[in-house]
């Protein structure tokens, strides 16, 4: 019986977990807003943020819009969401320069890895009901550690010291 309980429970919990997560894109859509907190080397900076993804008139089109800043502070950047394969859950995010960026979308959350002159960028977009986490881990690629595993086949791993670290969790309006 005991085992029994247990089951019912376990499928309970994948049950309810499977009703939290929405359909990516068009259950996300809006525009969320609150405070980007940043940590790095040079220390601690707040900094309100916005996150626009809303539709377009294209299928598979959608602004993905960053605003960092308030006021004469404001910077907006305009981006566009592309639907490259949904059931794969590829798009990607162009930024409109130019610049493609690949993003796996798993669940209800996006995932990102770019390098920029040197620097390995992840990002990090999860969607709630409510809300949204927005996050980017920075590290320097000539700020690596390379080590190997002490067995037959000597396995190297290099690893990255992140720097920088940027973090917000944005109230859907």
């Amino acid at each position: 019986m005991k085992h029994v309980s247990f089951l019912l429970l376990l499928f309970y919990g994948f049950l309810v977990q499977a009703q939290e997560i929405g359909q990516f894109p068009n259950d996300y859509l809006g525009i969320y807003k609150g405070v980007l907190h940043i940590n790095s080397e040079r220390g601690k900076q707040d900094i309100p943020m916005e996150f626009h993804l809303t539709a377009t008139d294209s299928i598979g089109k959608y602004n993905y819009i960053l605003v960092y800043g308030a006021g004469e502070n404001r910077q907006e950047r305009n981006y566009t969401l592309l639907e490259k394969d949904a059931e794969k859950g590829i798009y990607v995010v162009d930024e409109n320069n130019g610049i493609i960026l690949d993003d796996k979308v798993i669940d209800n959350r996006m995932y990102a890895l770019f390098e920029v002159n040197g620097n390995i960028l992840t990002t990090f977009i999860t969607f709630e009901k409510d809300h949204m986490v927005f996050e980017i881990v920075f590290a320097p690629k000539d700020k690596k550690n390379t080590t190997n595993a002490e067995n037959e086949e000597k396995t190297e791993v290099i690893s990255y010291l992140i720097t920088t670290v940027q973090r917000a969790v944005l109230q859907k309006q």
